[in-house]
């Protein structure tokens, strides 16, 4: 990423198997970092950077991968916490287990990497980490009241994160995807011209269209994870970037 050097950085990503994580672990590797992505599953033969097969709702499992990546590291620099999951469905209609999962994984995998690596930043005195919400958390959406209030817990959990490490000069931060081209999203379009309706929008649903006239990429929200990271953010804390294309208006 141009202006961003991170040569001699070590950055965890978790969700690194494929869409924003993906993306975001790529745009590190460019910036020179030495990067440890995390996920369920690596569907490709090769990435460019070291790979960790993990669970991120797994407490136990979080635990023992954390304690061995640790053990063979220098120094922690960056944290990104990009795992997730999506499922949809009217309030009452969901089930127990979607409504348990989508916080298991969305909530509970950012509070089990907190857990490890806070002590490990609390040590070092330094380090930033970024938080990968949505744009749900800032707007109710119709039928995803488990995916946005998941990620409006999340995002307090890293603001309470945030504050607690201030002390120890790591900064968190938080940035809210809107719609962006991944295979999240591309679950959600069910017609030819799904791309264009959601860039209309749909009132039926309440849901703005978006203000840029485009998707967004998972580069746009990388670009901007990486900004945060970097000493070029070096006294911004405790801020929710919304990478929406304006699609909340500002909310």
């Amino acid at each position: 990423m141009a202006g961003l050097d991170f040569r001699g950085k070590t950055v965890w990503v978790t969700g690194a198997g494929k869409g924003i994580g993906q993306a975001t672990a790529l745009a590190f590797v460019e910036a020179g970092a030495q990067v440890v992505g995390f996920d369920l599953a690596f569907e490709q033969e090769r990435y460019p950077y070291r790979t960790e097969v993990l669970d991120v709702a797994d407490a136990a499992a979080v635990a023992q991968v954390c304690q061995r990546v640790l053990a063979d590291t220098r120094a922690l620099d960056v944290l990104v916490n990009a795992a997730g999951i999506l499922r949809m469905g009217p309030t009452d209609e969901l089930t127990q287990e979607d409504w348990q999962q989508t916080f298991a994984v969305n909530v509970g995998g950012a509070f089990n990497l907190f857990q490890q690596t806070m002590p490990w930043f609390r040590r070092q005195q330094r380090g930033a980490i970024v938080t990968v919400a949505s744009d749900a958390a800032h707007t109710p959406r119709i039928g995803m009241s488990a995916y946005g209030a998941s990620k409006a817990a999340l995002k307090s959990l890293a603001l309470t994160v945030g504050l607690e490490l201030a002390g120890s000069h790591v900064r968190s931060n938080i940035v809210s995807p809107g719609s962006t081209d991944t295979d999240m999203q591309r679950v959600l379009w069910t017609s030819d011209d799904a791309e264009q309706q959601r860039i209309r929008g749909f009132g039926e649903q309440f849901k703005l269209g978006i203000p840029l006239g485009k998707i967004g990429r998972p580069q746009d929200v990388a670009a901007t994870v990486l900004f945060l990271a970097s000493d070029a953010a070096g006294h911004i804390t405790l801020q929710d970037i919304v990478v929406d294309g304006g699609s909340t208006l500002g909310a």
